[in-house]
């Protein structure tokens, strides 16, 4: 009797096929290795990027400082308060990734996806150990030898390597990189350091290097949403069955035989190892690898490109029946495209708008419940109120509070005394710190319940902000 792991092996569950991509080359190849240059540079490289912020403040240009909880891109420094702006940003890929989709299909996956990116480098650092695909092969299929060895040494030791320069590069976002790597590399880090970059390393060599495809198609869960962001006006990679069918085995074509010569190309060249003349499939990138692969075979033809090519399924009705295409316009200029724009847009401009007129200045305060009050002396109520002054610029400011709305009203902080009390008073604040003051307000028995503190940058800016707090007296409800 078959064993339920038998049962299952046979029944139930496939072996992953081995997938060896053949190198191709053509106008989406070089599109491919144009942008993962462009990629892995700025991941590799931004946190070396220098950026003057004067001499109280960082001076690398992309910066996670979780130590100081704050983020710094170029000039723009973003405190914990404002982690909207993050939420906006992650709204807006969230939204564009939506318009991408709808407009050209899975083109992020297909080109700057971190998957799809570093698998693609093992890939070719793959094809340059062991040769292409034929070369692939036959390695796989024949005995070990010392060559084989030789050979799967050098390609996985490469693969280390680049995870771990991936590790590397990631923990010199969250520290000054130079200071850093020093530390790193003389065993003088912190542990946390070396834990990352070990996670990181080991993360990015078995998905690049082993799961491959699987990722995408186990792992991540955009194949199974993008069915929903596409209609038949979205861009994806296409076989033109009505052009290609029925297919003939070979060059040489009898009778009404289609263009596609089931030289399976297309499937030889593709990271995901599917038949695009199955139609649209969950497994399929759009990385359109095979266009280039059917251009080349139909160029030997003496046929015409665009086999198989980015189109709309409209587009392929329309010339089917011999009518010319829809215009490429037409598919941008829809109301599913335009609403995601819109909203996209909308985010970006309220985050411009909102960093362009933030001031770096702000205070909170909040009064102290136990006591109330207190009566002094000459009959006087003095209330106690906690504030928090913060001074979101990289240099030491000064700042100026004012006591409104109160009557013969006085106030002094827990550094000095009640002697030095008065309408107002000025503050001295570190760059980039949160000032945190005990101040006391002493007023008449009788007057206002409510006043306003009215908070002064003094410097060019000038910033203001003014806060309405309560006064509590004998007899009055809390």
């Amino acid at each position: 009797m078959m064993s339920t792991l038998q049962a299952r092996r046979g029944g139930n569950y496939a072996r992953r096929p081995d997938i060896f991509p053949r190198k191709v080359d053509g106008f989406f190849r070089r599109l491919k290795w144009a942008v993962m240059a462009a990629t892995l540079a700025i991941y590799y490289a931004t946190p070396w990027l220098r950026w003057h912020r004067g001499p109280y403040a960082p001076d690398q240009a992309v910066l996670v400082d979780l130590s100081h909880r704050r983020f710094y891109f170029f000039s723009i420094e973003i405190w914990p308060h404002e982690f909207y702006y993050v939420a906006g940003l992650l709204v807006m890929a969230g939204v564009g990734l939506f318009l991408i989709t709808s407009t050209v299909g899975r083109a992020w996956c297909g080109y700057t996806c971190p998957q799809t990116v570093w698998t693609d480098l093992f890939l070719h650092v793959e094809r340059f150990v062991e040769g292409d695909r034929n070369a692939q092969l036959k390695l796989k299929r024949g005995p070990w030898s010392a060559g084989k060895i030789g050979k799967k040494a050098v390609k996985h030791a490469a693969w280390l390597l680049i995870a771990f320069a991936t590790g590397g590069a990631w923990i010199f976002y969250f520290a000054d990189a130079p200071a850093l790597a020093r530390q790193f590399f003389t065993g003088q880090a912190a542990p946390v350091a070396y834990a990352t970059a070990a996670i990181l390393t080991a993360t990015t060599y078995v998905l690049a290097g082993w799961m491959r495809e699987q990722v995408c198609n186990y792992m991540c869960p955009w194949p199974r949403i993008q069915g929903a962001m596409l209609d038949e006006r979205s861009l994806i990679v296409t076989y033109k069955d009505w052009r290609g069918e029925p297919r003939s085995h070979g060059i040489k074509k009898a009778g009404e035989a289609g263009d596609c010569v089931d030289c399976m190309a297309c499937v030889q060249v593709c990271p995901a190892g599917i038949d695009i003349r199955n139609g649209s499939q969950m497994e399929c990138i759009t990385c359109a690898l095979c266009i280039d692969a059917c251009d080349q075979v139909m160029a030997r033809l003496d046929r015409p490109r665009g086999l198989i090519d980015y189109a709309t399924l409209e587009d392929c009705r329309e010339e089917a029946a011999g009518r010319p295409p829809v215009p490429a316009i037409r598919t941008l200029l829809r109301s599913r495209t335009l609403i995601y724009f819109g909203i996209w847009a909308a985010v970006g401009c309220a985050m411009a708008f909102s960093l362009g007129i933030r001031t770096r200045l702000d205070f909170s305060a909040a009064q102290e419940r136990n006591p109330l009050w207190t009566r002094l002396s000459n009959g006087d109520i003095r209330n106690a109120y906690t504030i928090h002054v913060r001074n979101m610029e990289a240099r030491p400011r000064h700042v100026r509070l004012e006591l409104r709305g109160l009557p013969a009203a006085a106030m002094w902080d827990s550094l000095g005394n009640e002697k030095s009390a008065a309408a107002a008073m000025t503050l001295a604040l570190g760059p980039d710190q949160v000032e945190k003051r005990r101040i006391y307000v002493r007023a008449p028995a009788s007057g206002p319940d409510h006043y306003q503190l009215l908070l002064t940058s003094q410097d060019e800016e000038h910033s203001q902000k003014i806060k309405t707090l309560r006064f509590e007296r004998p007899g009055e409800k809390e």
